[in-house]
């Protein structure tokens, strides 16, 4: 009897080692890990950039703040260049506003739509493009009445000089993308956006004949 007792608490002994040895094992104490916990999926998860989208793994707070607030500066340049095909005398006016139109709407669907696939809120379109005015070269909703009750020269003028305007502020935007940003797409339409509009903004410099 008394043999038999022993060996089960020897069997006993051996079940609990092993037990504590899985234990150890499933905790992951590798080499050089103090507390041997956390050195998988949490430690990435910690480590990930400040303002990432869930499930993006591309972006961050500064591509959201770039689609944001580009979209309603593209809108507000889209309700002016629409203002020229009536009101504009030059024919050189009312060709630059088309031109800014057609590549302006397109980048405002592009930029809705990553702003959708990251889960953060599209700008309204209340407000004409007036909307966050604050921003880098917006008008405000008295400059747009000005322009919009203008007419013939001096809508190209005041045209012009409205858009050279607009244009600097959507300029040094794209080029704190540039520098802030992680989305690549993003990066890559900021950097077309100082291409084509400084090559815009010295167009309509000569129309005013400041070059």
């Amino acid at each position: 009897m008394y043999a038999k007792r022993s060996l089960i608490r020897r069997t006993t002994a051996l079940a609990a080692t092993a037990a504590a040895a899985l234990v150890l094992a499933a905790c992951g104490g590798t080499p050089g890990n103090a507390s041997g916990h956390g050195g998988g999926h949490e430690a990435s998860a910690s480590a990930a950039p400040s303002g990432t989208a869930p499930g993006s793994g591309a972006n961050n707070a500064a591509d959201t703040a770039f689609a944001q607030g580009m979209v309603p500066h593209h809108r507000q340049a889209l309700e002016m260049a629409r203002l020229a095909a009536t009101r504009a005398d030059s024919a050189e006016v009312k060709a630059l506003a088309g031109e800014i139109e057609k590549a302006q709407d397109p980048e405002i669907r592009t930029l809705s739509g990553w702003l959708a696939s990251w889960g953060e809120q599209v700008p309204a379109a209340e407000g004409g493009g007036h909307a966050g005015h604050s921003m880098s070269g917006m008008m405000t909703g008295e400059e747009m009445d000005r322009l919009s009750k203008a007419s013939g020269k001096a809508f190209d003028t005041a045209f012009l000089q409205l858009m050279v305007e607009h244009h600097e502020g959507a300029v040094a935007m794209a080029r704190t993308e540039q520098t802030d940003g992680r989305y690549q797409p993003a990066k890559d339409m900021a950097a077309a956006i100082i291409g084509s509009q400084s090559a815009e903004i010295t167009r309509m410099n000569g129309l005013l004949g400041k070059n």
